[in-house]
């Protein structure tokens, strides 16, 4: 067995069933994967498919690097604020950490808490050869660099798409639509409230509802931010936006809609109770589960519709990196790529657990063989990266920026006037983003 490398054996034992085998990269072989054998590293991550992916796996490492891994895996939320307290205090338990990019990415840069990983993608002893940053997607790549180097590797992206119950569609002879217009006029003509069937559903809750808003509003061609960073979400493409998004919910949408966030949108999709429902590509994997959907073979996967501007899909993602305070950080970049690497990347997506920013994992043929989601959804996430666009702006005071604009959003569901509900909020968290920046 080369040195550091996997035998065929411990691929066989790890892969789940069903999957076709992902290859052992031979470019793997390279790299003194035994450098650190015996040592031992420390791992924060977010519980959820990618979190638990990787703790299911970390024997793998092990027995390729000899390196033991402890894994802390923890609910989203309190993992953001336990890490930001730890790196706070310049001591962090963990030598590799899970962060989410659309909430974190401006915090973590200007707090300098991340170690930079471009040095280390140059090393031949400790990299991979067929690992280089311009395999990474153009949204990977704006999300990981900081001062023209990466300070983490991008990890998993998810694109925000149409979930569409085609046996609905098809009753009605509608086909899926293809702009902003015949979205709409598709969730009017599918609303059924008498029968049980809304024609849309989405997120109405306060905070969570900026990722739905924010899928009208890039389809405007504008972002909540100028290009010199000034607040533009009062101005006219914004209140537009947020009339298709009130349009939505109070005329198309189920009772009690403005309490949802994606659980009880993705419950009333799959129950059948509602015909399009637009949110995350990663939540798709329950609706093909017959223990927990209704609809199972009856689920269309659409890129959104194009805006009366743009085509854009709004795109969050994770990734993973090291702290500048960690005293392993060869160590932990040797898992940090091994979690990124095409194998791992292959897992990801054949399970639908989520999406890596890696093209090539995308690409290839022998991992899109193995996707155990129906072949619309892969097309729906090739095509979604075709046109994706950063969701959330990229400033420190992310939460306040979701909770008081998603307020003013919710408002209108209640019969608040759009653009009224923008301009306050506007004026609220104008200042909040000023200070930040100054400071």
């Amino acid at each position: 067995m080369t040195k550091g490398s996997l035998t065929r054996r411990h691929v066989l034992a790890g892969a789940g069933a069903g999957a076709t085998m992902l290859a052992i990269p031979a470019a793997w072989a390279d790299v003194d994967y035994k450098k650190y054998a015996g040592s031992k590293i420390e791992t924060n991550l977010i519980k959820g498919p990618r979190g638990d992916l990787l703790q299911k796996y970390e024997k793998e490492f092990t027995a390729l690097t000899g390196i033991e891994v402890n894994s802390e895996v923890i609910p989203e939320q309190q993992q953001r604020q336990k890490i930001v307290i730890e790196l706070s205090s310049g001591r962090p338990s963990f030598d590799v950490v899970h962060i989410s990019f659309h909430v974190q990415k401006r915090l973590f840069e200007r707090a300098k808490w991340l170690s930079s990983v471009t040095p280390f993608m140059t090393n031949a002893a400790l990299t991979e050869a067929d690992h280089k940053g311009d395999d990474y997607s153009s949204a990977g790549r704006t999300y990981a660099t900081v001062e023209g180097g990466f300070n983490a590797l991008p990890w998993s992206v998810d694109y925000f798409m149409v979930y569409w119950n085609k046996e609905l569609f098809q009753k009605k002879g509608i086909a899926y639509p293809t702009n902003f217009d015949e979205l709409i006029k598709a969730a009017e003509a599918l609303h059924d409230p008498a029968n049980g069937i809304s024609g849309f559903v989405g997120r109405g809750l306060r905070n969570a509802n900026l990722p739905l808003y924010m899928s009208f509003l890039l389809g405007f061609g504008k972002d909540a931010l100028d290009e010199k960073g000034n607040l533009i979400i009062d101005g006219p493409e914004a209140v537009e936006a947020a009339k298709i998004y009130k349009h939505l919910l109070t005329k198309c949408a189920p009772a009690g809609v403005a309490g949802f966030n994606w659980m009880e949108s993705q419950a009333s999709f799959l129950q059948g109770k509602s015909a399009m429902w637009l949110d995350g590509i990663g939540w798709a994997p329950p609706g093909e589960d017959p223990t927990r959907s209704r609809i199972v073979g009856k689920i269309g996967y659409g890129v959104i519709p194009k805006g009366p501007v743009a085509h854009a899909s709004p795109t969050y993602g994770d990734g993973i990196g090291i702290p500048a305070a960690s005293a392993k950080k060869e160590q932990a970049w040797l898992y940090c790529q091994w979690a990124v690497s095409r194998l791992m990347g292959g897992r990801l997506l054949q399970s639908g657990g989520g999406v890596p920013f890696r093209n090539s994992v995308i690409g290839n043929k022998d991992t899109q063989a193995g996707v155990t989601m129906p072949a619309e959804w892969l097309t729906c996430v090739i095509e979604s990266a075709k046109v994706s666009k950063l969701g959330l702006p990229v400033v420190v005071p992310v939460t306040e920026f979701r909770d008081i604009i998603g307020t003013a959003l919710t408002a209108t569901l209640s019969g608040a006037d759009p653009a009224t509900e923008l301009k306050k909020a506007a004026d609220q968290y104008r200042p909040i983003l000023e200070k930040s920046e100054k400071s």
